[in-house]
């Protein structure tokens, strides 16, 4: 009996870790707004995270925010889950322009602060092709209560560079807030041919001790079956942030077997897989299930001792 009550708690509680992802949508404009079953697949992957970064956004009547948060509010029956996201200007040079956006659970996390990189290092002036949109978490129920997510699009040629420049948003980014919890996360393109091996020794974000990444060398990012790089990753920085990533949480999400789809189909959607991990609950997962029980035995209690 106790093994069912403990495999209903693990299985049932909404609230035993918080999932965090990030997702390159591929040129996600009007023409993949327009298309139901290109969204079905987005809303059903953004819908299994708590935050997820969405990049590529090219649609530029800001329509894309409003309709994700309406269409995951009601693919639920009953009780709706209330989502709220948080959208970046339009970045890029010249005339070409992208989107970050953040869609978290309301339930779970809030925004204590943004902050959009200006990019405008003395020397080092527009290090970026899409300079980060900072955004600061609070997480009540998590192990970590507060966590910056620092995203990143990288163009490929000059993905060496812009992982690198990431060092200094993490000094700025410490400078302005007070933290010391950081996840570096997005389409960094750090794989193949775009980031040789010879190349990591000038990567600060690589080679300093205080970042761990969590996307490894040799794993595939990519939908095509055809092609075998790591571009996507996710790196981790504060000893308290890295301690309270889940064992074995990090994952990359394979929609095209997940979901029963041919490879073109895939393809349709991303030519990206997203990534992901998890945080620790507050307290751990066995504490959890301590206060849930001492609840009981005091309710127990309180009843007694009334009757």
């Amino acid at each position: 009996m106790l093994l069912f009550v403990l495999f209903s708690l693990f299985y049932f509680s909404p609230s035993l870790s918080l999932k965090i992802c990030s997702f390159n949508v591929r040129s996600f404009g009007e023409t993949k707004i327009g298309r139901p079953e290109v969204m079905d697949v987005v809303v059903k992957i953004i819908s299994r995270c708590d935050i997820m970064l969405l990049m590529e956004i090219k649609e530029a009547k800001n329509r894309t925010c409003p309709l994700l948060v309406e269409k995951l509010s009601g693919q639920t029956k009953g009780q709706k889950e209330e989502y709220s996201c948080m959208v970046s200007g339009r970045l890029g040079r010249k005339t070409y322009k992208e989107q970050y956006a953040f869609i978290y659970r309301q339930n779970l996390v809030s925004v204590k602060q943004t902050y959009q990189y200006p990019d405008t290092q003395p020397g080092d002036e527009d290090a970026f092709s899409r300079e980060p949109f900072v955004v600061w978490f609070q997480s009540p129920k998590t192990a970590v209560k507060e966590f910056a997510v620092v995203p990143l699009h990288t163009t490929p040629e000059m993905a060496v560079r812009e992982i690198d420049e990431l060092y200094d948003v993490y000094l700025d980014v410490k400078q302005r807030w007070d933290t010391k919890n950081f996840v570096f996360m997005g389409d960094f393109n750090a794989g193949c041919s775009y980031v040789p091996r010879k190349h990591w020794k000038n990567i600060r974000l690589r080679t300093y001790s205080e970042f761990a990444w969590l996307i490894g060398d040799k794993n595939d990012t990519t939908v095509k079956s055809s092609t075998s790089c790591p571009y996507d990753r996710i790196v981790v920085s504060g000893e308290q942030l890295s301690q309270a990533v889940m064992p074995h949480s990090v994952n990359i999400f394979d929609f095209q077997t997940a979901f029963q789809m041919t490879e073109e189909q895939a393809l349709g959607v991303s030519d990206h897989f997203p990534v992901e991990f998890e945080l620790k609950a507050k307290g751990g997962f066995f504490d959890w299930i301590k206060s849930k029980f001492s609840k009981k035995r005091r309710g127990r209690k309180n009843r007694q001792a009334n009757s």
